[in-house]
């Protein structure tokens, strides 16, 4: 396999442009697969996305303002709708047809604002991936946070598709115990019509230290826990990962009460070639009437994902280092290379209509 340190843009897909608390009553910018993108509300609360340029002096339209029709640039006070069209030009009746920025289509459910970077004619959200554990505070309260790394984004999917890092990056949250029980796990890998599914089988296994503080596993308790990962392209990881005390029948019925239980989304939105957004919103499947039990879990899965930081802008930077270097797959890449393959497909199948012209 070659080394690369950059993969390319699919840009006819849903990437998370934001949490939608991130949105409030002032432009919000971020670049988005290489693409200056401002979002803003309206007055009724709904988010739209303009490309972050006006269209009379190249002005960047965070620096302007929302106002009840709209965005206004703060350079010379064009205003411009949803949809991109201006709608106000001081000092002049006419609005040229030309007076018009490109708009993209935008989705907020779920906690997620979604944006479509690639032909709107395409966007079509039945494609927008679910997750429902964000709309039930009751049994999965939650809480989100996003990192900016240093890396291309899909080494971000590649960690999260081969977890045998684990038991050696994070020792001191969801990685100690016994390190080769948790390399040797039993894995199922299926292919899936939008990427891959894989589970982790530890069996008898002692829990990690973030199991011990989040669920209060006591001294000699030994568990079975599993990783249950959901890989959708282009950028989009759902995991479902627990672990009950030994003779409670987890491979029979994890969702049981009792244990450890936690759900993850996680997405990588490309900012640049080597930079990317990681989206992730962790939700607490034991002791949910304790808010304080939710607040530790986010705090420790945000140092988890802290020490993956690390490593992935490091491993970023030697494949830049050496982009003709080839790299090894092992046994534990099974889901990591199926999950790339799907990544090829959905890639291919974008480029095919512009080879053809």
């Amino acid at each position: 396999m070659s080394s690369q340190a950059n993969a390319p843009f699919v840009h006819n897909a849903w990437y998370q442009a934001a949490w939608s608390n991130e949105i409030g009553d002032t432009p919000f910018a971020r670049t988005l697969l290489n693409e200056e993108i401002v979002l803003f509300r309206d007055a009724g609360g709904c988010v739209y996305a303009l490309e972050d340029r006006c269209c009379h002096r190249a002005t960047p339209l965070r620096l302007g303002e929302v106002v009840p029709e709209g965005l206004r640039c703060g350079y010379h006070g064009l205003t411009f709708g949803g949809d991109g069209m201006c709608v106000g030009i001081p000092g002049q009746a006419k609005i040229p047809k030309q007076a018009r920025v490109r708009s993209y289509p935008v989705v907020e459910r779920q906690e997620f604002v979604w944006i479509w970077m690639g032909d709107p004619g395409l966007a079509d959200e039945s494609a927008i991936v679910d997750y429902p554990w964000n709309d039930d505070h009751a049994n999965w309260p939650h809480k989100h946070g996003m990192y900016h790394i240093k890396c291309n984004y899909m080494l971000l999917i590649d960690n999260l598709m081969d977890l045998t890092h684990i038991p050696y990056i994070h020792r001191k949250t969801i990685g100690g115990g016994s390190r080769m029980d948790q390399v040797n796990a039993r894995m199922e890998v299926k292919r899936t019509d939008m990427g891959v599914h894989y589970i982790r089988w530890m069996l008898g296994i002692t829990p990690p230290p973030t199991y011990v503080r989040a669920a209060g596993f006591g001294d000699g308790v030994t568990v079975d826990r599993w990783q249950d990962f959901e890989y959708m392209v282009p950028a989009s990881v759902i995991q479902w990962t627990g672990a009950l005390e030994v003779g409670c029948g987890a491979e029979e019925n994890r969702a049981q009460p009792g244990g450890f239980s936690l759900r993850i989304y996680h997405g990588a939105t490309p900012e640049t070639e080597n930079s990317c957004f990681y989206f992730w919103t962790a939700a607490n499947g034991y002791r949910q009437d304790e808010p304080q039990a939710t607040e530790t879990l986010y705090q420790e899965i945000a140092d988890t994902f802290l020490e993956d930081l690390e490593f992935l802008e490091a491993q970023q930077s030697a494949l830049e280092a050496n982009p003709e270097r080839t790299l090894l797959n092992m046994k534990s890449d099974e889901a990591r290379v199926q999950a790339r393959r799907a990544f090829d497909r959905m890639l291919k199948a974008e480029q095919a209509p512009l080879a053809a012209e």
